[in-house]
Order: C-alpha cells, then sequence, then structure tokens
C-alpha cells in the first residue's frame, strides 16, 4: 500500500520533469530567436579560424618555415584526418610536394 511519502515522491518527480520539458522549450525559443540567425556567420569564423590555424600546422609543406614543427608533432596524428578537406578548401587539387599522401 503506497504511503504518504511514496506520494511525495511521485509529485516531485513530475513536478522536476514540467520544470525540464519548460527550461527544454525556453532553451529552443531562445537558441531559434539569437543564435539561429547568426549561426551561419558563426560557422564561416570558425572555419576561417580553421584555415589559419592549419595553414600555420602545415606551412613547411608550402615551403615556408615554420619556427613551431617542433611543438606541432603532437597535432600532426590528429590534423592528418583533417588535411584533405583542408587542401581541397584552399584550392589545391593535390597536397603539397613533400609532404605526405592523403588522396
Amino acid at each position: 500500500m503506497p504511503t504518504q511519502d511514496d506520494n511525495l515522491g511521485m509529485s516531485t518527480h513530475s513536478t522536476l520533469g514540467s520544470i525540464r520539458r519548460w527550461l527544454r522549450a525556453a532553451r529552443d525559443i531562445y537558441e531559434g530567436m539569437y543564435i539561429a540567425p547568426y549561426r551561419s556567420a558563426i560557422h564561416r569564423e570558425y572555419l576561417r579560424q580553421h584555415d589559419v590555424f592549419m595553414l600555420m600546422g602545415f606551412s613547411d609543406l608550402l615551403g615556408v618555415p615554420n619556427p613551431i614543427q617542433f611543438y606541432m608533432l603532437e597535432l600532426y596524428p590528429s590534423l592528418i584526418e583533417e588535411f584533405h578537406e583542408w587542401h581541397v578548401r584552399m584550392g589545391l587539387e593535390h597536397p603539397p610536394e613533400g609532404g605526405f599522401r592523403c588522396c
């Protein structure tokens, strides 16, 4: 037989569920009004900064001395996966000579 404490726990649980649903709806409205119009501009800026970072990381492949090449050694394994997309986006059909083959 349910006790008074069990009923209290159930009502608290349903109240928390309704609060979570309301907060989720408020977040969706906020994102729709304030973030959605700028999402493309934010993504363009992210791509621009990412392209500059990749250029700095792989500048030695393009013939520009890279003073931080030693510090980039740890990042190269994770950046190699993105290298093909980057050099195609930069307008290079094939990867720079003297580097590694990605395509």
